[in-house]
C-alpha cells in the first residue's frame, strides 16, 4: 500500500484522515473499514473500525501487523465510490485534498550518516580521510520530529543561516516496537519507507561539529516527508535511483548507489538497549552529490526542488524566503547579532 495522510475541509474546519494512494485516487481507509464491516454484518461497524484501522498512520502502526492486514482488505473492498455511514466521502481525487506528511508527528527521529562516498566528500573536505570509525558503526545524530512538513509545503528559511540546503534522503518507518533487535529480525520492524528531505543550515551546523556538537540548529528546523509511505511487502528496502530537480532542472542523480549500512543494520543498531517504537523515523542520510554542499551548488529563495525515487514517489517543496537575517552569534548580553 501507499499511505497517506490528507486534509479534507468539513464545517468545523480542516481535519486530518489516514488514506490509500490508488489509481490517482485516495480511500479513505477508516470509512473504508466500517463499510467492510457493515458488509460483512458485524456489530458497531464504526467502532470495530476505529479500533482496527482508525483514521491516523501512528495508530494504524499501533495496531501492528493486524492492522496493516484490515487495512489492506478495506482498500480491497472499496472499488466505486460509496458514501460513508453518515454520507461522508471515502473515495476523494488528488487534487481534492491536501497532502500532508504521511507520519505527521513522528515518535522520534534518527538519521543516519550511511553512504560511504557522501561520508567521504565531507572528509576531503576538511582535509582528512574518513575516520576509522565510521566502518565500525552506524552512525546517527537525533533530530526534531516536531518540525515535519509535507510535499508542496513552503521550506521555512531560518533568520540564522546564510547556507540553506536540502538532504535526499529515505526513510524507514518503525512498525513493531523492539529493543536488542538482531539484524536478522530487523526488517519484521520496518513498517515501511518514505522519502525524506533532510533540510539543513549549512552554515550553523558547522559551526556546531566544529565545537564536537550537533548538528542541533543546524537540522531542527524542518524535515520534509512523502508524498506517501510504501509499505513493506511492497517494497524491499533497495534504494531505487534518485534524482534530484531544481527548478525542473537535473542537478543530481545517484545512479543507483546503494548506502554502506542497509536498513536493517541502522535500526538494529538504533535499538541497542534502547526501545524503538512505532512511528520512529530512520534516515539514511544522502548518497553523494544529493545535497547542495557536495556541490557547491546551493538553493535561492523561490526554488522548487524535486527529489525523485521512482516507486516512492516525488517530493515536492518550494523554499521560503529568508526570515530577516540574524545571524546566530549569541552575545553575553543575552542578544543575537
Amino acid at each position: 500500500m501507499k499511505l497517506v495522510t490528507f486534509e479534507v475541509s468539513t464545517a468545523l474546519g480542516p481535519v486530518e484522515r489516514l488514506g490509500a494512494w490508488r489509481d490517482e485516487r485516495i480511500v479513505d481507509l477508516n470509512l473504508a473499514a466500517g463499510l467492510l464491516y457493515k458488509s460483512g454484518n458485524k456489530g458497531r461497524p464504526e467502532e470495530r473500525a476505529n479500533f482496527f484501522v482508525p483514521p491516523c498512520l501512528l495508530g494504524l502502526l499501533d495496531g501492528g501487523d493486524e492492522a496493516m492486514t484490515e487495512a489492506r482488505l478495506s482498500l480491497d473492498f472499496v472499488r466505486n465510490e460509496p458514501t460513508g455511514p453518515r454520507g461522508e466521502r471515502v473515495v476523494w481525487m488528488d487534487d481534492e485534498v491536501r497532502l500532508l506528511a504521511p507520519l505527521p508527528r513522528p515518535r522520534g527521529l534518527r538519521d543516519f550518516f550511511a553512504f560511504e562516498d557522501h561520508a567521504k566528500a565531507g572528509a576531503a573536505r576538511r582535509k582528512e580521510t574518513l575516520a576509522p570509525e565510521w566502518y565500525e558503526q552506524p552512525v546517527f545524530y537525533k533530530g526534531n520530529p516536531r518540525s515535519i512538513i509535507g510535499p508542496d509545503a513552503e521550506i521555512p528559511w531560518p533568520s540564522f543561516t546564510r547556507k540553506l540546503d536540502f538532504e535526499f534522503e529515505i526513510a524507514a518507518v518503525v512498525g513493531k516496537e523492539g529493543r536488542d533487535v538482531a539484524v536478522a529480525n530487523a526488517p519484521r520492524h520496518i513498517a515501511g519507507y518514505i522519502i525524506m528531505n533532510d533540510c539543513s543550515a549549512r552554515d550553523i551546523q558547522k559551526n556546531e561539529m566544529v565545537c564536537r556538537m550537533g548538528p542541533a540548529k543546524g537540522k531542527d528546523f524542518a524535515s520534509a516527508l512523502g508524498p506517501w509511505l510504501v509499505t513493506s511487502d511492497e517494497w524491499n528496502g533497495k534504494i531505487p535511483e534518485l534524482t534530484v530537480r531544481v527548478n525542473g532542472k537535473e542537478w543530481s542523480r545517484s545512479k543507483g548507489a546503494q548506502p554502506y549500512w542497509n536498513f536493517p543494520t541502522m535500526l538494529s543498531h538504533a535499538s541497542q538497549s534502547e526501545t524503538l517504537l512505532p512511528g520512529d523515523l530512520l534516515g539514511s542520510g544522502t548518497y553523494f552529490t544529493g545535497c547542495g554542499l557536495d556541490m557547491d551548488r546551493w538553493i535561492q529563495p523561490g526554488d522548487a526542488i524535486e527529489l525523485d525515487a521512482g516507486p516512492l514517489g516525488v517530493l515536492k517543496n518550494t523554499v521560503g524566503k529568508p526570515a530577516g537575517q540574524t545571524h546566530l552569534k549569541y552575545k553575553q548580553t543575552g542578544a543575537y547579532a
